[in-house]
Protein backbone atom coordinates (compact mmCIF):
# COMPACT_ATOMS: atom_id res chain seq x y z
CA UNK A 1 0.00 0.00 0.00
CA UNK A 2 1.25 3.48 -0.86
CA UNK A 3 1.26 6.16 1.84
CA UNK A 4 1.23 9.84 0.89
CA UNK A 5 1.89 12.57 3.45
CA UNK A 6 0.78 16.03 2.31
CA UNK A 7 1.33 19.27 4.26
CA UNK A 8 -1.23 21.96 4.95
CA UNK A 9 -0.64 25.13 2.99
CA UNK A 10 -1.36 28.81 3.46
CA UNK A 11 -1.88 30.91 0.35
CA UNK A 12 -1.78 34.62 -0.48
CA UNK A 13 0.21 35.63 2.63
CA UNK A 14 -1.69 38.90 2.50
CA UNK A 15 -0.45 40.52 -0.69
CA UNK A 16 0.45 37.51 -2.85
CA UNK A 17 -3.04 36.77 -4.15
CA UNK A 18 -3.18 33.48 -6.11
CA UNK A 19 0.63 33.42 -6.40
CA UNK A 20 2.36 32.91 -3.01
CA UNK A 21 1.96 29.94 -0.70
CA UNK A 22 3.78 28.16 2.10
CA UNK A 23 3.78 24.56 3.29
CA UNK A 24 3.19 24.08 7.02
CA UNK A 25 4.06 21.32 9.51
CA UNK A 26 0.51 19.94 9.68
CA UNK A 27 -0.22 16.87 7.59
CA UNK A 28 -2.89 14.71 6.03
CA UNK A 29 -2.00 11.05 5.57
CA UNK A 30 -3.50 8.97 2.77
CA UNK A 31 -3.05 5.25 2.07
CA UNK A 32 -3.93 4.01 -1.42
CA UNK A 33 -3.92 0.75 -3.34
CA UNK A 34 -5.66 -0.51 -6.45
CA UNK A 35 -8.89 -2.44 -5.91
CA UNK A 36 -11.78 -3.84 -7.89
CA UNK A 37 -14.14 -1.70 -5.78
CA UNK A 38 -14.26 1.84 -4.42
CA UNK A 39 -13.40 1.38 -0.75
CA UNK A 40 -12.90 4.70 1.07
CA UNK A 41 -12.60 5.10 4.84
CA UNK A 42 -11.07 7.36 7.49
CA UNK A 43 -8.92 6.75 10.54
CA UNK A 44 -10.67 9.65 12.28
CA UNK A 45 -14.22 10.90 12.73
CA UNK A 46 -14.20 13.23 9.71
CA UNK A 47 -17.05 12.52 7.29
CA UNK A 48 -15.83 12.34 3.68
CA UNK A 49 -17.50 11.13 0.47
CA UNK A 50 -17.05 7.39 0.03
CA UNK A 51 -17.94 7.20 -3.67
CA UNK A 52 -16.43 8.52 -6.92
CA UNK A 53 -17.04 12.11 -5.76
CA UNK A 54 -14.29 11.73 -3.13
CA UNK A 55 -11.68 14.28 -4.19
CA UNK A 56 -8.70 11.95 -3.69
CA UNK A 57 -10.36 9.26 -5.80
CA UNK A 58 -11.51 11.79 -8.41
CA UNK A 59 -8.01 13.26 -8.76
CA UNK A 60 -6.45 9.79 -9.00
CA UNK A 61 -8.92 8.81 -11.72
CA UNK A 62 -8.13 12.04 -13.57
CA UNK A 63 -4.48 11.00 -13.75
CA UNK A 64 -5.34 7.44 -14.79
CA UNK A 65 -7.55 8.81 -17.60
CA UNK A 66 -4.82 11.23 -18.67
CA UNK A 67 -2.37 8.33 -18.94
CA UNK A 68 -4.88 6.16 -20.83
CA UNK A 69 -5.47 3.64 -18.05
CA UNK A 70 -8.80 2.37 -16.74
CA UNK A 71 -9.22 2.61 -12.97
CA UNK A 72 -11.94 0.18 -11.85
CA UNK A 73 -11.69 1.07 -8.18
CA UNK A 74 -9.39 2.12 -5.38
CA UNK A 75 -8.89 1.48 -1.69
CA UNK A 76 -8.28 4.79 0.09
CA UNK A 77 -7.75 5.37 3.82
CA UNK A 78 -7.60 8.97 5.03
CA UNK A 79 -6.26 10.60 8.18
CA UNK A 80 -7.43 14.21 8.05
CA UNK A 81 -5.42 16.55 10.27
CA UNK A 82 -5.90 19.60 8.03
CA UNK A 83 -9.23 21.23 8.94
CA UNK A 84 -11.62 21.44 6.01
CA UNK A 85 -12.82 24.70 4.45
CA UNK A 86 -10.60 26.77 6.76
CA UNK A 87 -8.15 28.26 4.23
CA UNK A 88 -5.39 25.73 4.93
CA UNK A 89 -5.33 23.83 1.65
CA UNK A 90 -7.42 20.79 2.59
CA UNK A 91 -8.74 20.36 -0.97
CA UNK A 92 -5.26 20.84 -2.44
CA UNK A 93 -3.94 18.17 -0.08
CA UNK A 94 -6.56 15.74 -1.40
CA UNK A 95 -5.76 16.56 -5.02
CA UNK A 96 -2.01 16.21 -4.47
CA UNK A 97 -2.43 12.92 -2.59
CA UNK A 98 -4.66 11.52 -5.34
CA UNK A 99 -2.41 12.35 -8.27
CA UNK A 100 0.88 11.48 -6.53
CA UNK A 101 -0.47 8.13 -5.37
CA UNK A 102 -1.95 7.31 -8.78
CA UNK A 103 1.25 8.32 -10.54
CA UNK A 104 3.32 6.00 -8.33
CA UNK A 105 0.89 3.11 -8.95
CA UNK A 106 1.33 3.53 -12.70
CA UNK A 107 5.12 3.53 -12.47
CA UNK A 108 5.59 7.33 -12.38
CA UNK A 109 4.76 8.21 -16.00
CA UNK A 110 4.39 11.91 -15.10
CA UNK A 111 7.34 14.04 -14.04
CA UNK A 112 7.27 16.28 -10.96
CA UNK A 113 6.64 19.26 -13.23
CA UNK A 114 3.77 17.40 -14.92
CA UNK A 115 2.24 16.74 -11.49
CA UNK A 116 2.60 20.40 -10.46
CA UNK A 117 0.86 21.44 -13.70
CA UNK A 118 -1.94 18.90 -13.30
CA UNK A 119 -2.57 19.79 -9.64
CA UNK A 120 -2.88 23.49 -10.52
CA UNK A 121 -5.17 22.69 -13.45
CA UNK A 122 -7.50 20.69 -11.20
CA UNK A 123 -7.46 23.24 -8.36
CA UNK A 124 -7.67 26.26 -10.67
CA UNK A 125 -4.62 28.08 -9.30
CA UNK A 126 -1.17 27.00 -8.04
CA UNK A 127 -0.81 28.87 -4.76
CA UNK A 128 -1.77 25.87 -2.56
CA UNK A 129 -0.98 22.88 -4.75
CA UNK A 130 2.58 23.92 -5.63
CA UNK A 131 3.87 24.35 -2.05
CA UNK A 132 2.01 21.14 -1.09
CA UNK A 133 4.21 19.31 -3.62
CA UNK A 134 7.41 21.37 -3.35
CA UNK A 135 7.44 22.49 0.29
CA UNK A 136 8.80 25.78 1.62
CA UNK A 137 7.67 29.13 0.26
CA UNK A 138 6.51 28.79 -3.33
CA UNK A 139 6.00 31.66 -5.76
CA UNK A 140 4.02 30.50 -8.78
CA UNK A 141 2.63 31.74 -12.07
CA UNK A 142 0.75 29.95 -14.86
CA UNK A 143 1.57 30.49 -18.52
CA UNK A 144 -0.04 28.41 -21.29
CA UNK A 145 -1.09 25.70 -18.85
CA UNK A 146 2.37 25.34 -17.28
CA UNK A 147 3.23 26.37 -13.73
CA UNK A 148 6.44 28.33 -13.39
CA UNK A 149 7.49 28.28 -9.75
CA UNK A 150 10.37 28.68 -7.35
CA UNK A 151 10.35 27.12 -3.89
CA UNK A 152 12.71 28.52 -1.26
CA UNK A 153 13.15 27.89 2.47
CA UNK A 154 11.64 30.28 4.99
CA UNK A 155 13.92 31.84 7.59
CA UNK A 156 14.17 29.88 10.84
CA UNK A 157 13.53 33.18 12.65
CA UNK A 158 9.80 32.93 11.74
CA UNK A 159 6.93 30.78 13.00
CA UNK A 160 3.28 30.80 11.94
CA UNK A 161 0.56 31.09 14.59
CA UNK A 162 -2.78 29.82 13.29
CA UNK A 163 -6.06 31.18 14.65
CA UNK A 164 -8.53 28.53 13.44
CA UNK A 165 -12.21 29.42 13.97
CA UNK A 166 -15.00 26.93 14.65
CA UNK A 167 -16.77 27.70 11.36
CA UNK A 168 -16.10 27.04 7.69
CA UNK A 169 -15.87 29.44 4.76
CA UNK A 170 -16.18 27.91 1.30
CA UNK A 171 -13.71 29.23 -1.28
CA UNK A 172 -16.56 29.81 -3.75
CA UNK A 173 -18.29 32.18 -1.35
CA UNK A 174 -15.04 33.98 -0.51
CA UNK A 175 -14.31 34.49 -4.23
CA UNK A 176 -17.84 35.69 -4.96
CA UNK A 177 -17.34 38.89 -2.94
CA UNK A 178 -14.28 40.00 -4.92
CA UNK A 179 -14.69 42.84 -7.47
CA UNK A 180 -14.41 42.25 -11.22
CA UNK A 181 -11.54 44.69 -11.59
CA UNK A 182 -8.99 46.79 -9.68
CA UNK A 183 -7.35 50.17 -10.09
CA UNK A 184 -3.76 50.51 -11.24
CA UNK A 185 -2.78 51.93 -7.85
CA UNK A 186 -4.23 48.90 -6.02
CA UNK A 187 -2.41 46.53 -8.40
CA UNK A 188 0.92 48.30 -7.85
CA UNK A 189 0.28 48.37 -4.09
CA UNK A 190 -0.03 44.57 -4.03
CA UNK A 191 2.74 43.83 -6.52
CA UNK A 192 5.29 45.73 -4.47
CA UNK A 193 4.26 44.08 -1.21
CA UNK A 194 4.10 40.60 -2.70
CA UNK A 195 7.71 40.87 -3.89
CA UNK A 196 8.69 42.24 -0.49
CA UNK A 197 6.94 39.32 1.24
CA UNK A 198 8.80 36.63 -0.69
CA UNK A 199 12.20 38.28 -0.20
CA UNK A 200 11.59 38.98 3.49
CA UNK A 201 10.42 35.46 4.39
CA UNK A 202 13.45 33.97 2.66
CA UNK A 203 15.96 36.41 4.12
CA UNK A 204 14.47 36.78 7.60
CA UNK A 205 14.02 40.55 7.36
CA UNK A 206 11.33 40.54 10.05
CA UNK A 207 10.82 44.32 10.07
CA UNK A 208 9.35 44.16 6.55
CA UNK A 209 6.55 41.69 7.24
CA UNK A 210 3.99 44.10 8.68
CA UNK A 211 4.10 46.11 5.45
CA UNK A 212 4.39 43.03 3.21
CA UNK A 213 1.07 41.52 4.45
CA UNK A 214 -0.91 44.63 3.51
CA UNK A 215 -3.40 43.97 0.74
CA UNK A 216 -6.05 45.71 -1.36
CA UNK A 217 -7.04 42.80 -3.61
CA UNK A 218 -8.92 40.32 -1.40
CA UNK A 219 -8.71 40.89 2.38
CA UNK A 220 -10.82 44.08 2.53
CA UNK A 221 -13.64 42.30 0.70
CA UNK A 222 -13.49 39.06 2.68
CA UNK A 223 -13.11 40.52 6.16
CA UNK A 224 -16.89 40.87 6.56
CA UNK A 225 -17.29 37.11 6.07
CA UNK A 226 -15.16 36.27 9.13
CA UNK A 227 -16.69 36.93 12.54
CA UNK A 228 -14.31 38.51 15.09
CA UNK A 229 -11.64 39.18 12.45
CA UNK A 230 -10.88 42.69 13.69
CA UNK A 231 -10.49 41.49 17.28
CA UNK A 232 -8.15 38.67 16.28
CA UNK A 233 -6.01 40.97 14.11
CA UNK A 234 -5.81 43.54 16.92
CA UNK A 235 -4.88 41.12 19.69
CA UNK A 236 -2.28 39.42 17.49
CA UNK A 237 -0.48 42.71 16.92
CA UNK A 238 -0.76 43.60 20.60
CA UNK A 239 1.02 40.31 21.37
CA UNK A 240 3.86 41.06 18.95
CA UNK A 241 2.79 39.68 15.56
CA UNK A 242 5.22 40.57 12.77
CA UNK A 243 2.37 40.46 10.25
CA UNK A 244 -1.15 39.02 10.32
CA UNK A 245 -3.22 37.93 7.33
CA UNK A 246 -6.21 35.86 6.20
CA UNK A 247 -4.95 32.42 5.19
CA UNK A 248 -6.10 31.61 1.67
CA UNK A 249 -9.79 32.37 1.32
CA UNK A 250 -10.20 32.22 5.11
CA UNK A 251 -11.53 31.94 7.71
CA UNK A 252 -8.24 30.95 9.42
CA UNK A 253 -6.10 33.94 10.38
CA UNK A 254 -2.32 33.56 10.58
CA UNK A 255 0.23 35.65 12.42
CA UNK A 256 3.90 35.48 11.54
CA UNK A 257 5.77 35.63 14.83
CA UNK A 258 9.39 35.52 16.05
CA UNK A 259 10.50 31.93 16.67
CA UNK A 260 11.94 32.67 20.11
CA UNK A 261 8.62 33.99 21.42
CA UNK A 262 6.32 31.41 19.82
CA UNK A 263 5.34 29.50 22.98
CA UNK A 264 4.50 32.67 24.91
CA UNK A 265 2.55 34.09 21.96
CA UNK A 266 0.38 30.96 21.80
CA UNK A 267 -0.27 30.95 25.56
CA UNK A 268 -1.26 34.62 25.72
CA UNK A 269 -3.30 34.43 22.49
CA UNK A 270 -5.50 31.70 23.97
CA UNK A 271 -5.96 33.76 27.13
CA UNK A 272 -6.88 36.90 25.17
CA UNK A 273 -9.43 35.04 23.07
CA UNK A 274 -11.05 33.80 26.29
CA UNK A 275 -11.04 37.32 27.75
CA UNK A 276 -12.83 38.63 24.67
CA UNK A 277 -15.27 35.67 24.76
CA UNK A 278 -14.27 34.61 21.26
CA UNK A 279 -15.26 31.00 21.69
CA UNK A 280 -14.19 27.89 19.82
CA UNK A 281 -11.07 29.30 18.15
CA UNK A 282 -7.95 27.11 18.26
CA UNK A 283 -4.41 28.52 18.33
CA UNK A 284 -1.61 26.41 16.88
CA UNK A 285 1.99 27.42 16.15
CA UNK A 286 3.62 25.72 13.15
CA UNK A 287 6.88 25.87 11.26
CA UNK A 288 7.36 25.77 7.50
CA UNK A 289 7.54 22.29 5.99
CA UNK A 290 10.64 22.21 3.74
CA UNK A 291 9.96 19.01 1.78
CA UNK A 292 6.38 19.00 0.56
CA UNK A 293 4.48 15.77 -0.11
CA UNK A 294 6.27 12.50 0.70
CA UNK A 295 5.42 9.09 -0.78
CA UNK A 296 6.41 5.79 0.87
CA UNK A 297 5.47 2.13 0.72
CA UNK A 298 3.87 0.29 3.64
Amino acid sequence: MIRIQVPATSANLGSGFDSLGIALTLYNQVWMEESDLIDISCKDNIVVPTDETNLIYWAAKRLYDLCGHKMPGMKIIQLNNIPMARGLGSSSACIVAGILGANRMLGSPLSRQDLINLAAEIEGHPDNTTPAIEGGLAASAIEAGRVYSVSVPVSEKIRFALFVPPFELKTEKARSVLPKGYSRSDAVYNLSRSALMAASLFSGRLENLRVAVQDKIHQPYRSGLIANLDDVFRLSYELGSLGTYISGAGPTIISMIPAEGAEAFSKYAVARLQEKEIDGWQVQVLNTDPQGAIISME
